[in-house]
């Protein structure tokens, strides 16, 4: 089998690229495997240190089959380095395994994704992998995954003939939603109350996601996400240094403890029990009611708990 490069994004948080770098070494498939490393520039002279700290750190790294750092003259930000990055590499090679710098894997991530990018090499309704999941109940026989539109932007795979940078442009989504009367609709219903309000603040600026783009190809194609019922990644992002991931994970994962080197794959399904499942954290009753939980559990403070319900409330 021939195995997919790997795309690892880092930035400036040092420590959590440490974290990230031990786990993927830790993979079964780690010394077999070519690793492309992206440094992105940094915005100003206060985070210009801790990326000089981290690519000091990223020279250092061993463990690979082969090692190629591309380090960036100036501050693209994370879409911009994903989207360039992803196309480049994959582009070349016809597959990319992706990876950012807070998310910590499992010793067979890379088998997961290298035998599902296999799998479904010849099933274009596929256009990706995931390496996470959230925890959803096995309701299926005979089978380690399961499917959904909405795709997942913690440890991901494609291939060349499923990636097209053209489809992060604003004009090609804008012309898509004008010509279709209730596509937003659809797409909440389809991938979650939250996404339509996400896409559209990607396209006005108020975010930078390169990622609701990516869910909203799938959702135009009719092209599914192939998840494993046990979580290959878990996210450690979540804190003050995190540019995208700040706060509280409402996503709670069961992270795959067997380590199994082989995996059952079906073609596709249709099972609308984990299709509801899978939608619950991605409705806001369900994410109030247990980011209150979690930060209940967190911290233990009911101050802090009356304030932060206050703020989502008036949301």
């Amino acid at each position: 089998m021939q195995l997919a490069p790997i795309c690892l994004f880092v930035y400036n948080r040092l420590d959590e690229t440490k974290i990230t770098v031990e786990a993927l070494k830790a993979n079964f498939l780690a010394a077999e495997s070519k690793l492309f490393i992206f440094s992105d520039g940094f915005k100003n002279a206060e985070t210009q240190s801790k990326v000089e700290e981290v690519r000091a750190y990223i020279k250092t790294i061993t463990g690979f089959k082969e090692i190629t750092l591309i380090e960036s003259a100036v501050n693209k930000g994370l879409a911009s380095s994903i989207i360039e990055g992803v196309t480049k590499i994959v582009n070349t090679h016809g597959t990319v395994i992706v990876l950012e710098d807070d998310l910590v894997t499992t010793p067979n991530f890379l088998d997961f994704m290298n035998q599902s990018l296999q799998f479904y090499e010849s099933n274009t309704s596929i256009q990706s992998i995931s390496g996470f999941s959230m925890k959803i109940k096995n309701k299926l026989k005979d089978s380690d995954v399961f499917f959904h539109q909405r795709t997942h932007s913690w440890g991901w795979a494609t291939w060349g003939n499923r990636w097209d940078k053209n489809i992060f442009y604003p004009i090609y989504i804008t012309d898509t939603i004008a010509s279709k009367p209730n596509i937003l609709k659809n797409f909440n219903k389809q991938c979650g109350n939250d996404i339509s309000e996400m896409l559209l603040n990607s396209l006005s600026g108020k975010n930078n996601s390169w990622y609701v783009r990516w869910v909203f190809d799938h959702f135009i194609t009719k092209r599914l996400t192939v998840y494993p019922f046990l979580s290959k990644v878990y996210n450690i992002g979540f804190s003050d240094n995190g540019t995208h991931c700040k706060g509280i994970d409402v996503f709670k994962t069961e992270i795959d403890q067997l380590h199994l080197k082989k995996f059952l794959f079906l073609e596709q399904f249709e099972n609308q029990l984990i299709n509801n499942d899978f939608l619950e954290y991605f409705r806001k009753s369900y994410k109030l009611k247990f980011r209150l939980k979690l930060l209940l559990t967190q911290s233990g403070r009911i101050e802090v708990y009356r304030d932060v319900k206050n703020k989502i409330l008036k949301k």
